[in-house]
């Protein structure tokens, strides 16, 4: 939501520290240490339980060969695995608080920690070569290669009575301590800065660093300096990369100012920074704290997982996906065959009357504020925040890339930057941003909330209830047949229960991969959005490209900024933008407002994706999804679906459909089965059905339960479907996802 929130804590509540070391192992908070007061500092632990907010103090049980660590202030506390790893650090040698005689630590202790909660104790790991100098106020952080399993800490910069610029790694499982050979430019000597790792990169930003023009390491006695200076080691490589620079201007305020003492923490592939102070060692009574909130998109997202249908009607979807983490919003594109209105008098073929049927199963994608016009910047890319969080950049002009090879990778060697900046104003001019694979860099609003679509899930429980959502729809074949998947209500004979959301998995009954859809297609297009009321911002159109030797057209649909679409338009571009965006890198388009809209058309059939957006531009998009339009005349899909669980047998009903279309003659339900043809092919469910009459609920045995597939596709769960028959036959059914727990999926 962007919002600051103060959470009520209770428990070992522990005084307040500065300079403390800070760990977070799922839902727990380690600190370790820290200055209580000036003076006086402490080796005091403490747990936080954030899922309860309760604090407790822990007792680690002392080393078998050494001493615990004495109480310290600016050391690292780092994470890996089931380990705590502490080093450095300042001391006062003096038993009188006000008598602060400094002492830099080099010491090194692992912290083991127990499951969920508490810790077992500290030990002194016996190392091999030489030890990093005494420092504190340095940054240490864990990185393991993918190809190679040996986990390295890595320590960089700190303070001696100098600052340090000085890199070291230990090989974890070999406890051996070397200094590794850098390429490129160092960063100046620094401390009280922040190192994060996002995927093979350790990003060090801001901290205090010599006053000098040359960089040089300053005396004890010599004048420093807050930084703005931000770089990357790549540790793969071990080659150094400048992204800002300690002396380049920023006299619109687009970067994040210098600063010291802030705290940084990554967020998948998004760096958040906060607050800090700027200042000089002459001018202590004039420094600056800041307040500001940035983060930094290191590349561009990830592909979403396929779009999925809630509802389907003779002219629109309701479609879904799963939610990406930390970006601003979602290009969903639609490709049409040539759409050929449904012939009065042909009926729909519904779901087979047999007692088994089988359909493909389906795959099943965050947002952040706007952004304003874009301005040209040297090295980097930012967004100023607003105070409003509005549906997505307003103004984003995206180098659009369907080739998925370039999913996930970044180029930031010769970066090619933009700066974009947020303000408080709604605005919907378009300008933008260009896309690039290289790391941008944005302010986050935190003033007002944001609210996104949460998924949830149904567990095999006694207790349990789901909120229904619209009913889902989805084209099992390509024939008429439709199928629609809902939440699900579980009620048991208690009063109690807990409200969650469905855990929509889609079945669909095409799943191609991007890659095979499309061989060679590389459009790019200026993306124009506006704020709306709709449930998303705005739509732009699409530059394809020719694929393979027919001519494959994407359509925008629109730019969304939760994970949801009504969809019953699309844009159309004229032929003659068609062909220039074809052959022209950067050709311009049409204001999306000028452009046609084309109506869906009942008993169509068309293909959908999506790719998210984040600073950096457009990602790769998903795999494709094809959904067919209703045909008039036949029943909606039941609705309101409600499993009630007994002992040995459960309670399924619905409601009629909301638009039956004549008299309802049947329903029918329909239970997943194991069979061979799942062992082939995991995706192509088969069903059986358990039920057909009038009445709107049935009694599912256990015997029938029994038999049942646990599909796996999204969280474990049974499916089922329902539908409702009237005189032309069958219309979609839906199609629900009852989840189960672990030890009961495995039981079954």
């Amino acid at each position: 939501t962007n919002q600051w929130f103060l959470p009520a804590v209770r428990g070992d509540i522990p005084p307040g520290c500065a300079a403390h070391g800070f760990v977070c192992d799922g839902t727990r908070i380690l600190v370790f240490g820290g200055m209580v007061e000036y003076g006086r500092y402490s080796n005091d632990l403490y747990e936080l339980q954030a899922s309860r907010w309760l604090w407790k103090k822990v007792k680690p049980q002392a080393p078998s060969n050494g001493s615990p660590p004495c109480p310290r202030l600016g050391h690292s506390f780092s994470l890996y695995g089931n380990k705590c790893y502490l080093f450095g650090g300042l001391a006062n040698e003096s038993e009188d608080s006000n008598n602060n005689v400094p002492r830099y630590l080099n010491d090194f202790y692992e912290l083991e920690l127990q499951h969920g909660s508490g810790v077992v104790g500290w030990s002194i790991p016996v190392t091999k070569g030489i030890l990093p100098s005494p420092r504190e106020s340095h940054t240490a952080i864990v990185y393991c290669r993918k190809d190679v399993g040996s986990p390295k800490m890595y320590i960089f910069g700190g303070m001696c009575g100098c600052r340090l610029n000085d890199l070291w790694e230990l090989d974890i499982e070999t406890m051996t301590w070397s200094r590794p050979e850098t390429k490129g430019t160092v960063p100046l000597p620094r401390s009280l800065h922040t190192a994060n790792v996002i995927g093979n990169k350790m990003y060090v930003f801001g901290g205090w660093v010599p006053q000098s023009a040359g960089g040089e390491i300053s005396a004890p006695d010599g004048e420093w300096k807050c930084t703005g200076s931000f770089s990357y080691l790549n540790l793969d490589t071990t080659e150094w990369i400048g992204l800002i620079s300690d002396c380049q201007e920023d006299k619109s305020n687009l970067l994040p100012g210098p600063r010291a003492g802030h705290c940084a923490v990554a967020v998948g592939t998004r760096l958040y920074i906060w607050s800090g102070r700027d200042g000089y060692r002459k001018a202590w009574n004039n420094q600056v704290c800041c307040k500001d909130l940035w983060y930094l998109d290191t590349e561009r997202p990830l592909a979403p997982s396929q779009v999925q249908l809630i509802r389907a009607t003779t002219n629109s979807f309701q479609l879904k996906w799963d939610e990406v983490p930390t970006v601003e919003g979602y290009l969903l594109q639609l490709h049409a065959d040539p759409p050929v209105p449904p012939m009065a008098g042909i009926p729909g073929t519904g779901l087979p009357e047999t007692s088994v049927l089988s359909s493909q199963g389906g795959c099943s994608l965050h947002q952040s504020p706007q952004s304003l016009p874009s301005i040209p910047y040297p090295e980097m890319k930012m967004d100023h925040p607003s105070q409003t969080n509005n549906l997505i950049p307003n103004n984003v002009q995206v180098s659009l890339s369907s080739n998925s090879k370039a999913e996930g990778k970044e180029k930031v060697a010769a970066p090619e930057h933009k700066v974009t900046q947020e303000t408080s104003k709604n605005h919907t001019d378009a300008t933008g941003f260009k896309e690039s694979n290289a790391p941008s860099l944005l302010p986050v609003c935190t003033s007002s909330a944001q609210t996104s679509a949460n998924v949830g899930e149904l567990h095999d429980s006694d207790k349990q209830t789901v909120n229904p959502d619209a009913s889902v729809s989805s084209t099992v074949s390509s024939t008429q047949t439709m199928v629609t998947q809902q939440a699900v209500k579980t009620e048991s004979s208690s009063t109690n229960g807990a409200i969650v959301k469905d855990e929509t998995s889609l079945t669909t009954f095409n799943s191609k991969s991007e890659a095979a859809e499309t061989a060679h297609v590389t459009p790019s297009t200026r993306v124009n959005t506006g704020q709306t009321n709709d449930s998303h911002s705005s739509r732009a159109p699409q530059r394809p490209a020719p694929v393979k030797a027919r001519d494959r057209r994407w359509y925008d649909v629109g730019i969304f900024k939760n994970n949801s679409a009504v969809v019953s338009q699309f844009y159309l571009l004229p032929e003659e933008t068609l062909n220039i965006n074809s052959k022209m890198e950067g050709a311009d388009v049409p204001d999306y407002r000028l452009l046609k809209k084309q109506d869906l058309f009942p008993g169509t059939v068309y293909r959908f994706r999506v790719a998210a957006i984040n600073g950096c531009g457009v990602g790769p998009f998903s795999k494709i999804s094809e959904f067919k339009t209703c045909i008039p005349g036949f029943p909606g899909a039941p609705s309101t679906v409600k499993i009630t669980k007994s002992v040995d047998c459960i309670h399924l009903s619905w409601e009629p459909p909301a638009s039956p279309s004549g008299n309802i003659l049947e329903y029918s339900a329909y239970l997943a089965i194991r069979s061979t043809q799942l062992q082939e092919n995991p995706s192509q469910l088969v069903f059986m059905r358990i039920y057909c009459g009038l009445k709107t609920s049935c009694i599912v045995t256990a015997a029938q339960l029994s038999n049942a597939h646990v599909d796996y596709s999204s969280r474990p769960a049974i499916v089922f479907r329902i539908s409702a028959k009237n005189e032309r036959g069958y219309g979609p059914a839906t199609q629900v996802r009852w989840l189960q727990d672990m030890k009961t999926s495995g039981s079954k």
